[in-house]
């Protein structure tokens, strides 16, 4: 298995997924605040428990992944972020780029959580794979992604429609 690196912030511990996490991962993925933007349907614990898979499975297949966030002071899982190719069926297409994704439980919003994880990401993305284009796709309606996209140098190059739902398709401004 493919090691996943563990990066630190000041508040944050971005470290591989665990089977013990599907519990949290549960957890966070039922509330409807969470997928509100993602799909609007919370997931079962099935659902989950193929998703922290696919998590795990994704840093072996590709050398890139998602972290789970932990809160540094008390260990608790508080959300997920990092990068996957999900080779989805959508135009314009984003294959072989470096899907950038995030989410959070929904207490944790608005505190600076997901720009630090974010600023972390981007360092080792530069650092590991420094020529893989990185984007992502959001729903024009969650402003608060779009607004931490656009911080972060993620510029909108097209909408489109993704399994039935309106998305803005951005890319990472190179440095």
């Amino acid at each position: 298995m493919t090691d996943i690196p563990v990066l630190e912030t000041d508040r944050l511990i971005l470290r591989g997924f665990q089977l013990d996490d599907l519990d949290a991962m549960t957890a966070m993925w039922a509330l409807p605040e969470t997928v509100r933007y993602i799909g609007g349907v919370p997931l079962t614990r099935e659902q989950s428990w193929t998703r922290l898979l696919r998590h795990i499975g994704m840093w072996t297949v590709m050398g890139f992944g998602f972290w789970a966030i932990t809160d540094k002071a008390t260990g608790y899982l508080i959300g997920e972020a990092g990068f996957h190719e999900m080779r989805r069926a959508m135009t314009p297409s984003i294959e072989n780029t470096m899907e950038a994704g995030w989410g959070l439980l929904p207490e944790k919003h608005g505190r600076g959580y997901a720009s630090e994880a974010l600023e972390a990401m981007w360092i080792w993305a530069a650092a590991n794979h420094p020529d893989m284009p990185i984007t992502c796709i959001i729903d024009p309606q969650n402003t608060a992604s779009l607004s931490l996209a656009m911080r972060h140098g993620f510029r909108s190059f097209a909408r489109s429609a993704y399994q039935d739902s309106d998305i803005v398709v951005l890319r990472k401004a190179t440095s």
